[in-house]
């Protein structure tokens, strides 16, 4: 039995049986770890002695029987998280040194669970990129086929997830970078309502729109994931106190009575042959399942990417201020003036995109130009809230591809960095309105690379996600679809 191929249902029953221990499948994982990580590069730091150890203080409090839904099971952490005395990068050099004092909200409560921490996974520089392409610390492969990109920013958690090197992961989600890294690499990735996750100890770029969410192997991993990180926090002050449902009892429920609406503007120009071929098909496994179908219109959906790269860098430009060689993180020693010392470490410590969304936002704020920029984009962001409120009067869930395309090949867009924004054109909508949204595999491309299906629902509605997304799952049977590595 490989244990690192299991899902963490499968493991709990295991685990819970006496049937193997905490400590033997870290071990199995940390051991395809070793057999993949040199091809597939999903992580950043690997705390391997430490993994043990956690794994060894699972198994007693089994013994004693105590432990979580997630006691014993090995998790990777996107390096944008938190971690209290574990190297924490957000995939730029600017923070290589940064060990962090505190444990993000997310980490005590998978602490709190039980789970292993393996490590943490490789990321686009501060979350910014579609294809991780942008780490300081190199860029993951996609299991599937290592020429192609596994999305991003939270290339190197779906890759983890995909290629086994852990049970599950936890990325998080700006415009799109849970769900377009978990259709790339075939797994499920859920974001959550914004404020239904806490914020507290994820390294901000854009706050009004980033939140915390996990990858997994299926719909009922994802659902006892969300249930293990969600809930108010009153360091957050976003985050909103509201009780969080059981979402696994949401799995198996028919889909009578559900209106699943089409939107017609993810159908579009542009829109590979395969990928709507596949989601097509996915819309018809609904149908059989009891779900009614009706076309709904989003109208500014073409105007979401642009107000989406105003209102990120305008955001960025303000929150990564704090990264100036002062008080952590890298310095250029070089400097013994004060605005060079700022300038010299801000320059080396970013990457390219960084500068580029900094340079972008900074001058959406500046004076002359925001009402002509940032007011205009946050208009725009109410009439996109306000497409879905009326949207939603018609529908329970809404259902899109996640990307026009399969994963492209790596470098093959990095001198075009317009077309990797207009990647995440099918989802950056739901961010700007806060939604919550799932991608789950649907199919596979003639070339070999997964396609993702889209979930969106309304505010704090992520049960009816979880019962059409299993929904899906069960009838598609793709459980034992794996990359061959």
């Amino acid at each position: 039995m490989e244990l690192h191929a299991l899902t963490i249902h499968a493991l709990q029953d295991l685990l819970a049986k006496g049937e193997i221990s905490s400590l033997e499948l870290t071990r199995s994982v940390l051991d395809r770890i070793d057999a993949v990580e040199d091809k597939v590069r999903a992580y950043i730091t690997l705390d391997r002695n430490n993994a043990l150890a956690q794994a060894e203080g699972a198994d007693e409090q089994r013994k004693r029987g105590e432990g979580g839904s997630l006691c014993g099971i090995p998790l990777s952490i996107k390096d944008v998280l938190c971690t209290k005395g574990l190297r924490t990068t957000a995939g730029s050099k600017i923070l290589e040194p940064f060990i962090p004092p505190y444990d993000a909200t997310v980490i005590e409560k998978l602490r709190v669970e039980g789970a292993v921490i393996l490590g943490k996974a490789s990321m686009d520089e501060f979350a910014m990129g579609s294809a991780n392409e942008n780490c300081a610390y190199g860029v993951p492969k996609n299991p599937w086929n290592l020429a192609h990109v596994c999305g991003g920013s939270s290339g190197g958690s779906a890759a983890s997830v995909a290629a086994d090197e852990c049970i599950a992961s936890l990325g998080s989600d700006t415009g799109g970078s849970i769900r377009q890294p978990a259709s790339h690499c075939g797994i499920v990735g859920i974001k959550p309502t914004y404020g239904r996750v806490s914020r507290f100890g994820l390294l901000a770029y854009a706050s009004s729109l980033d939140q915390v969410g996990p990858l997994t192997k299926d719909v009922r991993d994802a659902a006892i994931m969300l249930k293990a990180i969600s809930g108010y926090d009153p360091r957050d002050s976003t985050s909103v106190n509201q009780p969080v449902p059981d979402y696994t009892a949401a799995l198996g429920a028919d889909l009578n009575g559900l209106t699943i609406g089409i939107p017609k503007e993810y159908f579009g120009a542009g829109l590979d042959p395969e990928v709507e071929q596949a989601v097509r098909k996915g819309i018809g496994l609904l149908t059989e399942a009891g779900a009614k179908t009706v076309e709904i219109s989003l109208p500014h959906t073409e105007y979401g990417v642009a107000a989406y790269y105003i209102i990120a860098p305008a955001e960025a430009s303000s929150n990564l201020a704090r990264y100036d060689g002062v008080r952590y993180g890298f310095r250029d020693h070089d400097q013994h003036e004060l605005l060079e010392m700022y300038r010299h470490s801000r320059s080396q410590g970013f990457g390219e995109e960084v500068k580029r969304r900094i340079i972008i936002g900074t001058y959406a704020l500046s004076s002359g130009y925001y009402d002509a920029y940032y007011k205009k984009a946050s208009q725009v962001r109410t009439l996109i809230v306000q497409d879905y409120a009326k949207a939603f009067s018609q529908c329970d869930l809404l259902v899109s591809p996640v990307t026009p395309a399969p994963a492209w090949r790596i470098g093959e867009k990095i001198d075009d960095p317009l077309s990797v924004y207009l990647s995440d054109i099918l989802t950056i909508c739901t961010n700007l309105a806060g939604l919550p949204g799932m991608s789950v595999p649907c199919g596979m491309s003639s070339s070999g690379l997964p396609i993702g299906l889209q979930l969106q629902a309304s505010h704090f509605a992520e049960e009816k996600i979880f019962r059409a997304a299993y929904a899906l799952e069960q009838r598609l049977d793709l459980a034992g679809n794996k990359p061959k590595l």
